[in-house]
This record gives structure tokens, C-alpha cells and sequence, in this order.
């Protein structure tokens, strides 16, 4: 009888840690948010100025040697495996002389844009609102019979 309590204390115990994946896992992203169509705009021969407009600032750049940008981006979706991108720029003097993992990796095709980022971030927002608001319970109670009786006495 003891061991048979023991055995249902550790199944119950251990129901909840079997329900760990059902849990929203929010998606992770870090660095920079690498798009493909704004790399593409990116040639040799632009200036610091003109790459920095169309990528942004770069996430590391050496303070050693200033002829060296790197542009890394890091997702990870709620489900499934994540994935980085790094983009490296080379300049001599003010011109963009070289670049490397400007092409497109074949494993990140899932790897979202900024389009897609400011539309879950705006669906977000919107749930965060809705949620603030407030809800009716959905019940419907039944009229108060007061309310709904013949005066007396008429």
C-alpha cells in the first residue's frame, strides 16, 4: 500500500515536467537583423557612409583596425533550430573593397525579414491590448424577476 502511494506521489509530481513543450517559447533574435534584399543593394567601391544607410550599424567593428565590418544576426525560432549569418566588409581608406557571406546560406531560408519582425511586433502590441481591455465573462444571468413584475395594486 506504501509503495503504491509513493508511485502515485512521483507520477503526479511528474505529470507537470511532460507538459514543459506545451509552453510558448518566445522566438530569440540578437544582433543584427541580416535582409537579403538590403545586402544585395551593398557594392564594391560604396562608401562607409552609404553602407552603414542600407545595413545600419554594424554589431562589431574592430577599434584596432577600422578597415573591418561585421554584420551577425542569430535567430532561433519558439520551434525548431536556430540559425546565425555573418556578412564581413572590408574597406581600404573610405571604399568597400571586399565582402564575405554576402550570398545567401541555403539553411536560412526560414530566417525572417524586417517585414516580418515589425508585423509580429504590431500583432504583439495588439494582443497586449486586447488582453488590457476589459472581458466580459460570457455568462448570461437571467433577469432580476423584480425587475419584470406588474406593479401591484393598479
Amino acid at each position: 500500500m506504501r509503495t503504491a502511494y509513493r508511485l502515485f506521489l512521483a507520477a503526479f509530481l511528474l505529470i507537470p515536467l511532460s507538459a514543459c513543450e506545451l509552453v510558448y517559447k518566445l522566438p530569440t533574435r540578437q544582433g543584427n537583423v541580416i535582409d537579403q534584399k538590403e545586402i544585395d543593394k551593398v557594392t564594391l567601391g560604396m562608401t562607409r557612409d552609404q553602407v552603414r544607410f542600407i545595413l545600419g550599424t554594424p554589431i562589431a567593428a574592430s577599434t584596432l583596425t577600422d578597415d573591418r565590418w561585421d554584420y551577425f544576426g542569430y535567430y532561433k525560432p519558439p520551434r525548431g533550430d536556430a540559425f546565425s549569418r555573418t556578412v564581413s566588409l572590408y574597406f581600404k581608406g573610405d571604399q568597400l573593397v571586399r565582402m564575405e557571406g554576402e550570398k545567401k546560406p541555403q539553411d536560412i531560408e526560414a530566417a525572417p525579414d524586417r517585414k516580418t519582425l515589425k508585423a509580429e511586433a504590431e500583432k504583439d502590441k495588439t494582443e497586449a491590448e486586447r488582453d488590457k481591455e476589459k472581458k466580459d465573462s460570457g455568462i448570461i444571468k437571467p433577469p432580476d424577476q423584480q425587475e419584470h413584475q406588474a406593479p401591484e395594486g393598479g
